[in-house]
């Protein structure tokens, strides 16, 4: 195959593009990096996925998505510290929408939700514990 993937991006349909906009940025980390009337692209310095923010209803998208919002998605970030981050979010007014846990098979999570119903979940991989012999 000669396809070759250089970078990765979500474009995400959002109803109040500023609040979506302003929730990466302030809490997440994001800058932007260009943005016009119904559009912005924000990325980070890191391995995190690049956002792209469309206006509901902007005409660069077809008539058939125009409508459209983002929903049933998770943007799901791999991080570590994610102790720290839940606690710097809540300091912050960030409504943590699914509070810290860690499951049976060893992964550390917790959700936050952008304005416009953007779920977003950072995650940690933690070792499992040994099985106890009986």
């Amino acid at each position: 195959m000669s396809l070759q993937i250089t970078a990765s991006t979500v474009s995400l349909t959002v109803d109040d593009l500023a609040a979506s906009q302003r929730f990466f940025t302030t809490h997440l980390g994001y800058t932007e990096q260009a943005a016009a009337e119904g559009f912005a692209s924000l990325s980070r310095d890191d391995a995190a996925v690049d956002i792209v923010l469309l206006a509901r209803g902007t005409e660069v998208l077809p008539a058939d998505q125009r409508d459209r919002r983002a929903s049933g998605l998770i943007i799901a970030f791999t991080a570590t510290g994610i102790e720290d981050e839940e606690q710097r979010l809540r300091a912050e007014g960030v409504e943590i929408t699914m509070p810290l846990r860690e499951e049976p098979w060893g992964e550390r999570l917790f959700q936050v939700t952008d304005p416009n119903g953007v779920i977003v979940q950072f995650v940690e991989w933690v070792t499992p514990p040994a099985p106890v012999d009986a």
